[in-house]
């Protein structure tokens, strides 16, 4: 299996428009950072998760040529406002799988109301196949997607476990009975915005402590803010099994069947 980050910003994304911050102004590219999301690919299956306002440029920049869905975590505008960017898949492939809770459809029908309708649509808009998903399993390709239910402030998102590999963004509680999906992992990926705290959002404590309880091999921090600091002061002070992602990054989980 192989895990592209294709932004692993918050959701204002690094460097913030007008912004003066240090952090804002760094060449380092690890600093620069696209909305957050990822690609997961294993054998011949494609996946996204969640597509926010950087989309087409994520796509281009992993040079995707096809996807076989689009798996959404919460209705945020950071994680669903490019699915109008799907048009040149849905001009090669056909309708586009999407994969979300009832409620982050119905807000997605609202705002993509020319998708979404039953009338007649205007010429080169995208067709979507609806697949509602809960906190039960369900399937991707060939592969059982484990749903992995939190709260981002008061509102319920999901996080997903592919094999040996989670991927969990825009957390700041989980229930105990969720942790306990997350045993055995090869790879974790959970979302840290900053090192103060933060109303609905883990904090760099809060993600260590999150972290230590799943105990994969290794771990990721991703939905990273301007405010945890420049990448490489910051990677040297985290565990030896825990790393700041940035954009691009490619890793591979080697699952055994």
């Amino acid at each position: 299996m192989t895990v592209t980050f294709l932004g692993t910003g918050t959701s204002q994304g690094i460097p913030i428009i007008g912004s003066t911050h240090p952090v804002c102004l760094s060449t380092n590219p690890k600093d620069k950072r696209l909305r957050v999301s990822v690609l997961v690919e294993w054998e011949d299956h494609v996946f996204v998760v969640d597509c926010g306002p950087d989309f087409r440029q994520q796509m281009l920049n992993a040079q995707v040529s096809r996807i076989d869905g689009i798996i959404f975590t919460h209705e945020h505008a950071d994680h669903t406002m490019g699915l109008d960017d799907i048009r040149p898949f849905f001009f090669r492939q056909g309708d586009i799988p999407l994969y979300a809770h009832k409620r982050v459809f119905k807000a997605l029908e609202k705002r993509f109301d020319y998708i979404f309708t039953s009338e007649a649509k205007y010429p080169g808009v995208p067709s979507v196949i609806k697949n509602e998903i809960s906190n039960k399993p369900f399937m991707a390709g060939n592969l059982y997607v484990i749903p992995i239910e939190g709260f981002h402030y008061k509102l319920q998102v999901f996080g997903f476990r592919f094999k040996d590999f989670a991927y969990l963004t825009d957390m700041k509680t989980v229930p105990d009975e969720e942790i306990l999906k997350l045993k055995n992992l090869d790879v974790l990926v959970v979302n840290a915005l900053r090192q103060e705290p933060h109303m609905s959002h883990f904090n760099l404590e809060e993600a260590l402590d999150f972290i230590e309880k799943a105990n994969p091999k290794r771990a990721y921090l991703t939905h990273i803010s301007h405010h945890m600091g420049f990448h490489d002061e910051v990677q040297p002070k985290l565990p030896e099994n825990v790393y700041l992602a940035y954009d691009n990054l490619q890793i591979q989980i080697n699952n055994e069947e």
